[in-house]
């Protein structure tokens, strides 16, 4: 095999698979849609199961293509939703800003999610957005979310879909989380490759 350099590796593409799950109405379908399309609509219909879209960009001179999955948020959806969880990279938690008990279920939503993705891992890549931060009746103050977040130690975003506020960037830093950890699953699983290869050269015998 021929070695590969840092430019080699940055020619090859990584395809991520990131989720985006939270209470129904909260603005998922839009933050995706600002995020991919750069529009707006302020009229979906509920999501269904879910939705994907998929969006091209570079992190660290990383090609990366990104295959975003959009979950539906009413409970009876829930157990369908959480069969969508297993191979993803990274997760996006959403709640909206102005609906309090969107951000109180963010708890179950989280726990749901690192119970059934495979590997387990606590601190798996995700990042929270309280979206709607346009509209003036606010329930959910910015420490609060932020004191939430810190305890989980999970990147807080304040966004708005609508005004295209902090959405790329919320976004943007899930992958480039998601591309680190999946470079130093790579490298963990090569490396244990390694391991594993048998010398090839017999010992010679002293007979």
């Amino acid at each position: 095999l021929v070695p590969q350099g840092p430019s080699m590796d940055a020619s090859k593409k990584v395809d991520l698979k990131i989720i985006i799950i939270g209470a129904l109405g909260v603005g998922k379908t839009s933050l995706l849609h600002q995020y991919v399309h750069k529009t707006f609509y302020e009229d979906y219909r509920t999501t269904l199961g879910a939705s994907i879209l998929t969006k091209v960009l570079a992190v660290d001179n990383t090609p990366l293509k990104l295959q975003i999955w959009d979950t539906g948020g009413q409970e009876r959806f829930r157990s369908m939703v959480s069969t969508f969880y297993k191979g993803s990279d990274g997760c996006m938690l959403a709640f909206d800003v102005t609906d309090r008990e969107s951000f109180e279920s963010l708890d179950n939503w989280r726990d749901d999610f690192l119970e059934k993705v495979i590997p387990r891992e606590q601190d798996f890549p995700m990042v929270v957005l309280g979206n709607k931060i346009d509209i003036c009746d606010r329930q959910v103050p910015k420490e609060m979310a932020s004191a939430w977040c810190k305890e989980k130690d999970i990147p807080y975003f304040e966004v708005s879909a609508k005004n295209n506020i902090n959405v790329a960037e919320a976004f943007e830093t899930l992958a480039k989380q998601a591309l680190i950890t999946h470079k130093g699953f790579l490298e963990s699983y090569l490396t244990n490759s390694i391991k594993l290869t048998p010398n090839d050269k017999p010992k010679k015998s002293c007979c």
